[in-house]
């Protein structure tokens, strides 16, 4: 189970490795846009904003559908929550750690 959800992760973490495709989800966040609407937000060509669009759906980050001879992209929220579940495996690491700090300040205030 374990090595089919990291499998199932990979085209989640590729696509939001490159700094352009966090960007370009955060543009598709505010609303369903074109290609060329996405195009006219960046300094790259057609070409170019397609296939991060095109990994950003691999990676299930985005919807991309037809409409009549245009493409439309939208942000797919539910594909972050795997990553976000997985990130959150990590909580109790950070939590651990808070709480060993908390208690050498509390003990370090204790001996003044």
């Amino acid at each position: 189970m374990r090595g089919a959800t990291q499998i199932s992760l990979q085209p989640a973490f590729r696509a939001l490795a490159d700094p352009t495709r966090r960007q370009i989800l955060n543009t598709l966040g505010q609303r369903e846009m074109s290609l060329r609407e996405v195009t006219a937000e960046f300094s790259m060509t057609r070409a170019a904003v397609r296939k991060h669009l095109d990994i950003l759906e691999e990676g299930g980050l985005i919807h991309m559908r037809r409409q009549g001879r245009e493409t439309l992209s939208a942000l797919n929220a539910n594909g972050l929550k795997p990553v976000f579940d997985w990130l959150g495996t990590f909580d109790q690491f950070w939590d651990d750690k808070l709480e060993q700090l908390k208690t050498a300040i509390e003990t370090e205030n204790d001996d003044d």
